[in-house]
């Protein structure tokens, strides 16, 4: 069947965008029909990550997620998060990849690092020579991460770091790690720059998933990892400051789960021109333009929700209870636009040529990280009602 991209925009807001917040969308097309489209679906299916488009990212400077890198183009969140939209389009480990990578792990040490830790790390990790990984999340603590309970125990010339990490991408595959521990002298949350290679840390890949397949999350385990006093974040003090990391990824998230969407519909599309029933294509059936309607609706309110939250970021505006908004409503159309694909195909909907059935698997996985849709709503209920209730 022809996966060929569609022009799916149907309120004509991606013919207003500026040549600079297209240019990187513009490259991350072209590498998703190039590299991404023909291998991914052998990754996916045999839990492989591919380190080599990692790496063919960083060469593209699609990693960074906007983290600003000397030498490089300022990126507004609007570039960035069409540059994720696409790359979620072809796949969404691969939008995963630059969340973990640029969102979470660079964004860290660019909002909280030394300056000289932006120049050892940012470059290296712009250019994917260099991996990283956000270690917030344990075993016992999902949602609930601010309770953390990795203990940091300082000592001569730095600390010790010990405590279990959970789904935990790029944990396992070599290069930095950004682990969120909590201080024994204070009680207060701090960063710590960790090389997956020191004593005490062990990472094991973890297995298994039914989603993401095509990245590697890992389980990691410290004991007493020894961090030197350069290595600590020195603008990370508190839970606070982990939250504002968290708070610039949410609408990352929201385009990604806009590109797995826009990936689903047009395999939708594509499927009902090219597919014969009845002496027909599905595309003349009444019921399938009524489905094909209500899945260009679904995705016409997420790109307009989430093009302007991400105009908001750029503007300083963006509340939290909007970034959960956009999250919130963006991974709901997803998930619906997914399933309405998915009954479409029929039995082919469960193949994985197709398309349909890896983004269905993958988006559950994006409904859930960063803030499961519970707690986007709970974030949203506190705002209008002045009442939290968590």
């Amino acid at each position: 069947m022809v996966h060929e991209p569609l022009d799916s925009d149907p309120m004509g807001i991606y013919t207003r965008l500026s040549a600079a917040e297209t240019d990187g969308w513009k490259r991350a097309r072209v590498f998703v029909e190039k590299d991404v489209a023909p291998v991914i679906a052998d990754y996916w299916e045999q839990a492989q990550y591919p380190l080599h488009l990692v790496r063919k990212m960083g060469d593209l400077d699609l990693l960074r997620d906007g983290v600003t890198v000397a030498g490089a183009p300022e990126v507004s969140r609007v570039a960035a998060g069409l540059v994720s939209m696409e790359l979620a389009r072809g796949d969404g480990s691969m939008a995963t990849v630059v969340a973990v990578q640029g969102g979470l792990a660079m964004r860290s040490i660019e909002l909280h690092g030394s300056s000289e830790q932006k120049e050892r790390y940012l470059p290296k990790m712009a250019s994917g020579d260099l991996l990283g990984a956000f270690a917030l999340t344990e075993p016992t603590h999902g949602s609930d991460s601010v309770r953390l309970e990795s203990k940091a125990v300082p000592t001569d010339g730095g600390w010790l770091v010990s405590g279990q990490k959970k789904w935990i991408g790029n944990g396992s595959s070599g290069g930095v790690t950004v682990v969120w521990a909590r201080s024994v002298v204070d009680e207060k949350v701090k960063g710590f720059v960790v090389p997956q290679e020191s004593p005490g840390y062990y990472a094991k890949t973890m297995e298994g998933k039914t989603a993401l397949r095509a990245i590697h999350q890992a389980h990691i385990r410290l004991e007493e990892v020894f961090v030197p006093d350069s290595a600590v974040l020195p603008g990370a003090q508190s839970f606070r400051d982990t939250s504002t990391v968290l708070f610039t990824t949410r609408v990352g998230v929201a385009w990604a789960a806009l590109g797995q969407a826009t990936a689903c519909y047009e395999a939708a599309v594509h499927y009902a021109q090219q597919r014969y029933q009845f002496g027909r294509p599905l595309a003349g059936s009444q019921v399938v333009q009524e489905r094909l309607a209500r899945m260009t609706a679904e995705l016409a309110q997420a790109q307009l929700l989430v093009l302007q939250a991400a105009r908001g970021e750029d503007a300083g505006t963006l509340s939290g209870a909007q970034a959960s908004l956009a999250k919130f409503t963006a991974t709901r159309a997803a998930r619906s636009i997914a399933q309405n694909a998915r009954d479409l195909l029929g039995g082919n909907g469960i193949l994985l040529k197709h398309l349909v059935a890896r983004h269905f698997s993958d988006i559950e996985a994006l409904h859930t990280y960063e803030g499961t849709e519970t707690i986007q709503a709970l974030i949203i209920g506190r705002h209008l009602t002045g009442s939290s209730a968590f």
